[in-house]
């Protein structure tokens, strides 16, 4: 590994332990030349991904890109780190177990947009508008207003789980009936 402060290819490893989640090996390494110090994560990684961008440029998938775009989203938000890494280690999983050597950057926005919506829903909002490329107040309303019928959606199906109604059988003729 290259010292990152001098260039120095003789680096040592002087401390190996797998990262918070056991998705990655951290390593302590120490450059004997300058006498730097610094840290490196080892990853498995499936298979070789190419990113094909919507101009049809085609470029290597980049992990670190990835998480720079989350960690922008999700900048000063109330979000752990360990979610952050797993959203992006899950992403990441995805894609490489999927079969295809290539993918849209499409299917990446989506997939970081439906992770983003599960971990903190103004990190969703920043992530789609740049995706997304709004260019209006309008472009933003429209959004809230699918987020907000999602969610309404998810709480009616939640409170119909724990209706003892529901568990009475009244709850479906109650739906067929509004249904008419």
């Amino acid at each position: 590994m290259r010292c990152p402060y001098c260039g120095g290819l003789d680096t040592q490893v002087k401390d190996s332990r797998p990262s918070d989640d056991a998705s990655a090996i951290r390593r302590r390494r120490i450059c004997p030349d300058c006498g730097g110090r610094f840290t490196t994560f080892e990853r498995v990684q499936l298979r070789e991904l190419t990113v094909v961008k919507r101009s049809g440029r085609k470029v290597p998938f980049d992990r670190d890109k990835l998480q720079r775009s989350v960690d922008v989203a999700l900048r000063k938000r109330p979000v752990e780190p360990e979610r952050v890494e797993r959203l992006v280690s899950g992403i990441t999983r995805q894609l490489e177990s999927a079969g295809e050597p290539e993918v849209t950057s499409e299917a990446i926005g989506e997939l970081v947009m439906e992770g983003l919506k599960g971990l903190d829903d103004v990190a969703y909002v920043r992530f789609a508008s740049v995706y997304k490329n709004f260019r209006e107040a309008r472009d933003f309303e429209e959004l809230l207003g699918r987020l907000n019928a999602d969610q309404q959606t998810g709480a009616d199906q939640q409170q119909a789980g724990a209706d003892p109604q529901a568990e009475a059988g009244e709850a479906p003729a109650r739906r067929a009936r509004s249904r008419a």
